[in-house]
């Protein structure tokens, strides 16, 4: 009992100095984390720059080759022979198999394998079949070459990398997050690939873009070469079907249908856009329908589609791959560089396989010859014991082996003595010369390859274009996009109240005062009776200053609304003009328009969005010995400045009121429009070509393919087709000629109308399916050449040409016209047009608008147009 309780005591001292003593875990957790994260970047995450595969790719590939028997096998059958090599759940390989069988390039798939466009999963994998595809035969594998290790329980043997030779990766494109590591290497077209690898062994410069199998629009501008810090912007491709709907043929890569269309009803519901209701007609290609209220502008809404919905989104590439168990960052430039040098590398292997191989024929064929043709089998008879065999054949040789390549091994002797009787007495000397000298040009070839590697593998890419290129252009249209403003096309969702006494505006205050219709994203831009001027973002409610004079949308860099401003800066003191821009500001910050007295007062104030400049009646209080108390002052007489200028002078004395006499014209020159033909849309930036000064009634005249005619006002977020003919500023009084093809009649016919209504868009062929837009001249004098075909075994008859001003007279817009010729047309050409001296415009007086912001240190930089000095008075 003693001895038990001794032992109880000592047990219970050794716990507690092992609760006591403390075990200090930094050391294992960042040996441990270290090996996890290596094993995540290295086993699972990134691709190889080898091969382009990641390890679980790597081993569905060659599972399906040992599996390969030409006919398709269950894709559960294949994950189950891939577990064999790859020691993660069925689950994973399943998913990872499915990415690869829906880029349609390594495996012929049969079932339902999913729909990347609409977002639809595939099938289990008991119900879908897979087998390789004849690209992956061929591209893929070549076992002589590869490189092989156990797998993970050492039963079997896998490859290190396939022997891959075409640049897979670029092709299929990669993704994967790992440990504080990630990449995004985007799909690249298959025939701009090889086209790419070619020039690169020709010497010559080449460049890649992505090309996604969703199609759509990308703008690379800012690609980067794929590395990180690169962009590109991705498009749906929306086009209008008619007035009301709009259509989306294509998505952008990393959306589907059904993501697309959530993110346009969400837009919808927050008020972004406005539309009626959306059809998803998916199936084989994407059809998307768009259907808008009445009077909601397509094109503005095709903006907002890609400002505020899935339907524009950017993906940013980062190249980086695994090199000798290593993350590397490099461009798809050099991967493709790397990934061609290797495929010749790859070739060069395998031609000298072949070059030994043959050589190794040739020699036994020819060794199998000697044997046969001299008789040498007999002299073995008297042989009793095998080493007899193999010095007595060995003996008979050497006479005859002197024209051999290398020396005769034992091995040799041996397979000699293997060939069986029944092909010794059928033996053909002369097939069996024609055997050795095939074999002796195909060696002659093997070399010539070999020596020519360059150009053997520039032939062996184009021969991979030529098998399996078709079919596989390139799907995204690479365009330049313009930036769409999001305040610019954004539905006008809610409503602006004011509150002018008290100084409050917003969204909330429903028993004020309405102002305007405003979306929640817009700037406003308010002025009180102070002089004090404040831009802010539309809110419930936002206080900016008792007595508010005016509240408008604020729009950025907008140089053409003109504010015009009487005020006195304190009280008693003399009264200022003034005429500014608003172009930039600092948001919620209050700008003192009158002077920063605490009594200065706005007297008189408007807002012209053209640069109106009007006339008002100044008058005075009677006061003293002042002789004129009343006078008119005209605003077109002061210069636009910055807005913290001083401004004019306009009395020294009070003034008791101002009134509107006149209003004003637009003081501002027309604006200069140009039309980008990169991104099909109108600007004022001086992009593209110059389509003429606008003032504020002139419009456009647009001509389509279709013949459709329309004028329209120049909007600088109007969309036009591709398929447009003739874009310019419209002149009523100039005609318009068009030939046409009427399908009914079989004959061309020539027209010569003026637009009678400018608002209304008209079609101006025949309705008959056959009918077509031949050619169509703005010129005030056009003429035109007609070809016409030459008749067989006659002359052709000479070219006629057409002074359109006497053929036709100006007619209406749906007449026919007159028939051209009744002969058969080959070709209709305009010819230089008769000359003809345009009426000069009249041009309006310009007033001057400074451009440049105002400067806060100069004040008193403002005069007439009379008189430049500060301070002028106008009294």
């Amino acid at each position: 009992m003693e001895e038990n309780e001794e032992l109880n005591d000592e047990s219970l001292e050794n716990q507690e100095e092992s609760q006591d003593s403390l075990v200090k875990v930094t050391g294992m957790y960042k040996d441990w984390f270290l090996d996890y994260a290596s094993y995540v970047i290295l086993e699972r995450a990134v691709p190889a720059i080898e091969d382009g595969f990641k390890p679980v790719q790597r081993r569905i590939m060659h599972s399906l080759k040992e599996l390969d028997d030409g006919r398709y096998n269950k894709v559960a059958n294949v994950v189950g022979h891939t577990m064999q090599y790859h020691p993660h759940g069925d689950a994973s390989i399943a998913d990872a198999m499915v990415q690869i069988g829906q880029k349609d390039l390594l495996i012929d798939t049969q079932g339902n394998w999913g729909n990347i466009l609409t977002g639809d999963g595939a099938a289990a994998p008991r119900y879908i079949e897979a087998r390789l595809s004849k690209f992956a035969l061929e591209v893929i594998y070549s076992p002589k070459i590869t490189e092989w290790q156990l797998s993970y329980d050492g039963r079997k043997k896998e490859p290190v990398n396939l022997p891959v030779k075409f640049p897979l990766l670029l092709a299929q494109g990669a993704e994967g997050i790992a440990v504080g590591l990630s990449t995004k290497i985007l799909p690249h077209n298959f025939n701009e690939l090889i086209d790419a690898s070619i020039k690169h062994l020709q010497g010559k410069r080449f460049t890649i873009v992505p090309d996604f199998p969703t199609a759509g629009i990308i703008d690379v501008t800012n690609y980067n070469d794929g590395m990180r810090g690169g962009k590109i912007r991705v498009r749906a491709k929306i086009s209008t079907l008619d007035k009301n709907t709009l259509v989306i043929n294509e998505i952008p890569y990393g959306t589907n249908t059904s993501s697309l269309i959530d993110s346009i009803l969400k837009a919808n519901d927050k008020g972004k856009i406005k539309i009626k209701k959306i059809e998803d007609n998916t199936a084989a290609e994407v059809e998307i329908l768009v259907h808008l209220p009445n009077g909601i502008s397509p094109d503005k809404t095709i903006d907002a589609l890609y400002a505020f919905t899935a339907c524009e989104s950017s993906i940013s590439p980062l190249g980086c791959v695994i090199e000798d168990n290593k993350p590397l960052f490099i461009g798809v430039k050099e991967m493709l560089q790397r990934s061609t040098d290797n495929t010749v590398e790859l070739l060069k292997a395998e031609l000298q396989i072949q070059l030994d191989e043959l050589e190794e024929q040739w020699h036994f064929s020819s060794l199998e010859r000697i044997f046969i043709e001299n008789r040498i089998y007999r002299e073995i008879e008297e042989e009793e014991t095998w080493e007899g065999v193999i010095d007595a054949i060995d003996k008979g040789l050497k006479p005859h082996i002197a024209h051999l390549k290398r020396a005769v091994t034992k091995d040799d002797i041996v397979r000699l003595t293997e060939i069986r009787i029944k092909r010794i007495s059928k033996f053909d000397l002369d097939k069996a010369q024609q055997l050795i000298e095939s074999l002796e040009d195909r060696i002659k070839e093997t070399k010539h390859h070999l020596e020519h590697l360059v150009d053997y593998a520039i032939a062996y890419f184009k021969e991979l274009k030529k098998k399996y290129g078709a079919g596989r252009e390139r799907k995204s249209e690479v365009k330049i996009f313009d930036d769409i403003e999001a305040t610019k096309v954004v539905i006008r969702n809610t409503k602006l109240y004011v509150n002018r006494e008290e100084g409050f505006i917003g969204t909330s205050l429903k028993r004020d005062e309405y102002v305007t219709d405003c979306s929640d994203i817009d700037d406003i831009i308010v002025f009180t009776q102070k002089g004090d001027m404040m831009v802010t973002k539309v809110d419930s409610k936002v206080f900016i200053g008792k007595n508010i004079i005016h509240v408008a949308v604020f729009k950025k860099k907008d140089k053409r609304t003109t504010y015009n401003m009487i005020y006195k800066s304190m009280k008693g003191g003399p009264s200022y003009v003034k005429r500014f821009n608003v172009t930039s500001i600092t948001r919620d910050k209050l700008y003192p328009l009158a002077g920063d007295k605490t009594s200065s007062e706005v007297l008189y104030f408007s807002a012209n969005p053209n640069g109106e400049a009007e006339v008002v009646t100044v008058m005075l209080r009677q006061s003293g010995s002042i002789k004129k108390l009343k006078w008119d002052l005209d605003f077109s007489d002061v210069l636009i400045k910055g807005r913290s200028s001083k401004g004019n002078l306009v009395t020294k004395y009070a003034i008791k009121r101002i009134e509107l006499k006149e209003k004003g014209v637009s003081t501002l020159k027309p604006r200069k429009i140009w039309f980008d033909d990169v991104v099909n849309r109108l600007n004022v930036d001086g992009r593209g070509e110059l389509l003429g000064e606008f003032k504020g009634d002139d419009l456009l005249l647009v001509i389509d393919q279709k013949g459709i005619v329309k004028t329209i006002p120049p909007d600088m977020l109007t969309r036009f087709n591709d398929d447009m003919i003739v874009l310019e500023k419209w002149n009523p009084e100039k005609p318009i000629s068009v030939v046409h093809y009427v399908g009914d009649k079989e004959r061309f016919y020539l027209k010569r109308f003026l637009i009678e209504n400018p608002n209304r868009e008209e079609v101006v062929i025949d309705e008959d399916p056959k009918s077509y837009l031949e050619l169509v001249s703005t010129d005030w004098r056009p003429r035109l050449e007609i070809e016409f075909v030459k008749p067989r075994g006659k002359d052709p008859k000479p070219n006629l040409e057409v002074n359109v001003e006497d053929f036709i007279a100006i007619k209406g817009i749906k007449a026919l016209g007159n028939q051209l010729t009744p002969e058969k047309v080959k070709n209709i050409n305009t010819m230089e047009p008769l000359p003809f001296e345009e009426p000069e415009e009249q041009k309006t007086e310009e007033i001057e608008v400074v451009d440049e912001e105002q400067i806060e240190t100069d004040n008193n930089d403002i005069g007439t147009k009379n008189d430049s000095s500060d301070q002028t008075s106008l009294f």
